[in-house]
């Protein structure tokens, strides 16, 4: 295609856009009397910070940022605990260690602050728990997530319930693992908690009941809405192949 017609396209969809969005005086005629330069001008003033500043348009730089530099906020992190090193300050940072993978970091900075007199929280020992998974020590987070519901019994999480039972599968416990997802589905946000116990009841040779349970959660997500299919992609794909395998 001649260039020609290419700026031509280009220059009127830009037109187009700038008279949808109120913007027509004085880009049209700025556009129209400077081929190509107008049309660039246009992108660069106009299009260009409403992409980034959009929340759709900062996520994904921020996805971007973290994929070329993924320790950026744990060395930003660091230093802020350095400044001050507070309960707030420590349990971000562990936070963001379970993000980066530095479970032994994380394991460290939880202790410490479950060792404080204001650092005796439940949360603190869940984020525990999931740097010992991450450590591939299953015996440890049941002994970890024990002691949690011995200190805390009306603490309630769904991401920990999903932890204990994942850790019960992975020391062998299988009868134990399948009854804590078996409850955890009931009321678990999502579609991963279902997966789980339907890979876990394939494994057991309980494939019958594996196919109920995929089938239903496809069936239910069917009729919900795209968005949040859209955000179990991942889990929903898992359940399609189960299914057909």
């Amino acid at each position: 295609m001649p260039v020609a017609i290419v700026v031509l396209l280009l220059d009127i969809t830009l037109i187009w856009h700038a008279s949808k969005t109120g913007r027509l005086q004085p880009w049209a005629f700025i556009i129209l009397m400077i081929p190509l330069v107008g049309a660039l001008a246009y992108i660069v003033v106009e299009l260009i910070p409403e992409w980034f500043g959009s929340p759709g348009a900062q996520q994904a730089r921020k996805r971007m940022a973290d994929r070329l530099d993924p320790e950026k906020r744990y060395r930003e992190l660091c230093d802020r605990l350095a400044g001050s090193d507070t309960i707030a300050n420590r349990e971000v940072l562990a936070a963001e260690c379970l993000k980066v993978g530095r479970f032994d970091e994380a394991e460290r900075h939880y202790d410490h602050v479950l060792t404080l007199p204001m650092g005796k929280e439940p949360v603190y020992a869940l984020g525990k728990a999931q740097a010992q998974f991450g450590l591939n020590r299953p015996a440890d987070v049941l002994a970890t997530l024990d002691d949690l519901k011995q200190h805390w019994p009306d603490f309630e999480s769904a991401e920990g319930h999903l932890l204990y039972a994942r850790a019960l599968a992975e020391v062998g416990r299988i009868d134990e693992a399948l009854d804590e997802y078996h409850a955890l589905s009931a009321y678990f946000p999502g579609a991963e908690a279902k997966v789980r116990y339907g890979m876990l009841l394939s494994m057991a040779g309980r494939t019958a009941e594996a196919r109920i349970v995929f089938n239903e959660l496809l069936l239910s997500m069917r009729r919900a809405p795209k968005y949040l299919r859209d955000a179990q992609a991942e889990w929903l794909s898992i359940a399609e192949k189960q299914l057909s395998a």
